[in-house]
């Protein structure tokens, strides 16, 4: 990289709209959404799609989704382009509310042979575009004046409207989208002026407007330079109420969306994107991030995303990409919490959800359920987790309501065991670390059974048959005011084990009818001073209580000698 001070590259030009409205303005509804996926998104595959992995494709836009407008393809570019082009409508899969666009560059022979691709279809976009810039002019078009850029337009609308009269005749509803292309490089006062050109010759009408695709198709400057850009053109478009400006972001300053959401702010009236941003270099607009950032501040983005996880499933099959586990919405982590302060916050705010009531889960601007996601994943733990997160998993998945006072102790355990590791834990791993710790101590001591008995001073007499140390089964007995306190004072009848104090006691059910399990929990406090947590469980709640003494008993003998 070049050293200050850097004079191989160059600042973009802001434009002159001192009275730009854009920023006060916010978003209220959705624009028409076009999918590309299927031309610009499908180009820029090292394996582009098949036909028939475009149609699965194509079914899921239309069908799962709701796209109303798809780009199929550049039919007069490729044999399969064109073949698949001719099965959506030979087949009749395209529903009668969606309409095909096919992307065409302003050559007549190849309009020609785009409009045989597009014979029979009911609703048709034909996108003409042309590149307009000065590089471009210069570069491409071997120093090409405005004048000859301009007339390149002008005669390929003029022969697409003249060539097209047969089909629009029997019945189509053709609308053309014009695009110059490299907008955003281009000078504004001549992206008006083709852009004008071609719509003297189309001669929109209310009822058939003309669509002006304005894309940054390298994007070069800052969101705010492209929203002025946006609202530069539909200020000073001469017949607006006849245009649909359209819009079709880049990602190379990987501002791709912020860059659509102010331009939309600008005035635009349509968004060009494929799903997950796919396409050339950095990729274009992701279409579904912009739809679920409308969704979550209340606006219907009349798009379907419910099922996002197949969504992405087909995406991925089809297109032999990765959804990055990051990415907004769809990633596999976006809602999955392991900072501990994080963890901690969403599982405080979950029972404060309420249907009929605006969602408003800390760390989670939108419900995953909406999308199709379960709470499954939303917490996961790894050496940097805290206790309410370790809790929650063991709540979610196992049903297990620690007491919150239990929650530092478990939270500790199962931290030390993912720094250990280095790497996170799954919940099964949890689990076992869990029973390992609190169900399947058995030193000092176990328990082989128990019995209680109420007698007639309300006292309880308590009679089990214990192991200390592994050894021989023995019997123990003892009297108090409940089965708990009964066992108690059993134990404390023994010189093998240590001294203990009862602290807290609560227990619940660990599912429901006659087969549930109970879960109990019993808070000690060793002759040191320091208080241990024990869990019990078993189908009888008076036997699961009496476990998890014993259990807290063990976990004393255990760590009140470090």
């Amino acid at each position: 990289m070049q050293k200050a001070s850097i004079t191989k590259y160059v600042p973009f030009p802001p434009v002159s709209l001192p009275d730009r409205q854009w920023p006060n303005r916010t978003i209220t509804r959705a624009p028409v959404w076009c999918s590309v996926d299927l031309r610009d998104g499908n180009q820029a595959l090292a394996q582009p799609m098949s036909v028939a992995e475009k149609l699965e494709f194509f079914e899921m836009l239309a069908h799962t989704i709701g796209f109303k407008e798809i780009e199929v393809g550049f039919p007069s570019a490729s044999q399969i382009e064109f073949d698949f082009c001719r099965r959506l409508i030979d087949e009749n899969r395209i529903p009668d509310d969606v309409a095909i666009q096919v992307l065409c560059q302003c050559r007549e022979e190849l309009i020609t042979r785009s409009l045989e691709a597009v014979r029979g279809a009911k609703n048709v976009i034909f996108h003409l575009y042309n590149s307009t810039s000065p590089k471009q002019r210069e570069y491409v078009f071997n120093n090409a004046s405005r004048d000859q850029v301009k007339a390149i337009a002008i005669n390929a609308t003029r022969f697409l409207k003249q060539h097209a009269q047969p089909l629009v005749a029997g019945g189509m509803n053709l609308r053309l989208e014009y695009s110059p292309e490299s907008f955003t490089s281009t000078e504004l006062d001549f992206a008006l002026e083709v852009c004008e050109a071609v719509t003297d010759v189309w001669q929109p009408t209310p009822e058939n407007k003309i669509i002006l695709n304005l894309p940054a198709t390298v994007e070069y400057a800052t969101p705010n330079v492209h929203a002025d850009q946006i609202e530069w053109m539909c200020r000073h478009l001469t017949r607006r109420d006849l245009s649909i400006v359209s819009l079709h972001t880049h990602n190379d300053r990987g501002t791709g969306v912020a860059a659509t959401e102010l331009a939309l702010l600008a005035g635009a009236d349509r968004v060009e994107g494929t799903l997950f941003g796919n396409g050339e270099r950095t990729g274009n607009l992701d279409i579904m991030n912009v739809a679920l950032n409308m969704y979550s501040h209340g606006i219907d983005p009349r798009l379907d995303f419910s099922r996002i996880n197949s969504i992405r499933e087909t995406y991925e099959r089809c297109t032999r990409m990765e959804v990055p586990p990051r990415h907004p919405y769809a990633g596999e982590l976006v809602f999955t919490a392991f900072s501990g302060s994080h963890q901690d916050a969403i599982k405080k705010s979950m029972p404060h959800q309420h249907p009929g009531k605006p969602w408003d889960v800390l760390y989670l601007p939108i419900d995953p359920a909406d999308l199709g996601r379960n709470y499954k994943a939303i917490i996961r733990i790894n050496s940097q987790s805290g206790k309410g997160g370790v809790a929650y998993v063991l709540e979610t998945d196992y049903g297990y309501q620690l007491p919150k006072l239990m929650h530092k102790e478990i939270g500790k355990l199962i931290n030390d065991i993912a720094d250990a590791k280095g790497t996170e834990l799954s919940p099964e791993e949890i689990l076992a670390a869990f029973e390992n710790e609190y169900l399947k101590r058995d030193t000092p001591l176990s328990v082989d059974q128990c019995k209680t008995a109420e007698k007639r001073d309300k006292t309880v007499r308590c009679e089990a048959t214990v192991r200390i140390d592994g050894g021989k089964p023995q019997k123990i007995t003892g009297q108090g005011n409940g089965p708990i306190d009964a066992f108690v004072r059993a134990l404390a009848a023994s010189t093998a084990l240590p001294k203990f104090e009862l602290i807290s006691y609560s227990e619940h059910s660990l599912g429901k009818g006659a087969e549930a399990r109970a879960a109990a929990y019993i808070q000690i406090k060793s002759e040191r001073g320091r208080t241990y947590y024990g869990v019990g469980e078993d189908t009888s709640i008076e036997f699961a209580s009496i476990k998890a003494v014993a259990s807290a008993l063990n976990r004393a003998a255990a760590h009140d000698v470090r």
